[in-house]
């Protein structure tokens, strides 16, 4: 199948499609690292991209964005399930185009999207080996698998998810479990400041 470059839907659903990007440096001869994102509590596909979009097409990471089912995602009503089954299928639609890097595959989400980042994540450490969580409110993994590296950010005024209440608490529990975290506090709200992002691309090693 021709690569088709650019921001592209994937066809799985009618109002709330996944969205996939393909930088143009991308070379079907040199797999690419890959990031799930995962956007906020009434958010969608394209909010979900926002992050990491304007930085794509230099480090020549692959974008792939999953939205909920519902306006939020399905383990906060109360278990996984519908939400899974799509990022599921999504991947594999993701993976049967391009080829990916499996040394660097990220999954990446912001407020509610990151505690599904995190809980996703560590539950899922032998796909994801790399797990970005902008403000994150909690972690709920079924399981855990893997070691994979963990980057956390939130803003020391976020009135929506309470860093005290949230990452000041996360991070411990998970430098208690042995996890290699890097942790980044700044001064803003609930946000993803380009800064942090361009950060944790850094960490991620997409400028390499």
């Amino acid at each position: 199948m021709p690569v088709s470059y650019g921001l592209q839907p994937l066809g799985l659903d009618v109002e709330r499609d996944a969205l996939l990007y393909i930088p143009k440096s991308y070379k079907l001869n040199k797999p690419a690292p890959l990031v799930l994102m995962l956007h906020g509590a009434g958010g969608d596909a394209h909010g979900g991209l926002a992050p990491f979009l304007q930085f794509a097409d230099a480090t020549g990471i692959i974008l792939l964005a999953t939205p909920s089912r519902q306006k939020t995602w399905d383990i906060l009503y109360s278990e996984y399930g519908v939400d899974i089954a799509f990022i599921d299928e999504a991947l594999a639609q993701t993976f049967s185009r391009v080829a990916i890097d499996p040394t660097r595959i990220a999954v990446e989400g912001f407020s509610d999207g990151a505690s599904y980042a995190l809980s996703i994540g560590i539950t899922n450490g032998d796909l994801f080996n790399h797990i970005i969580a902008f403000s994150p409110g909690f972690m709920a993994p079924a399981s855990q698998r893997g070691q994979p590296r963990i980057f956390i950010s939130h803003g020391k005024m976020d009135s929506i998810l309470s860093i005290e209440h949230c990452s000041r608490k996360i991070v411990p529990q998970l430098e208690r479990a042995g996890y290699d975290l890097v942790y980044q506090e700044f001064n803003g709200f609930h946000t993803v400041p380009i800064d942090i992002a361009s950060s944790a691309l850094e960490w991620f090693g997409a400028y390499n």
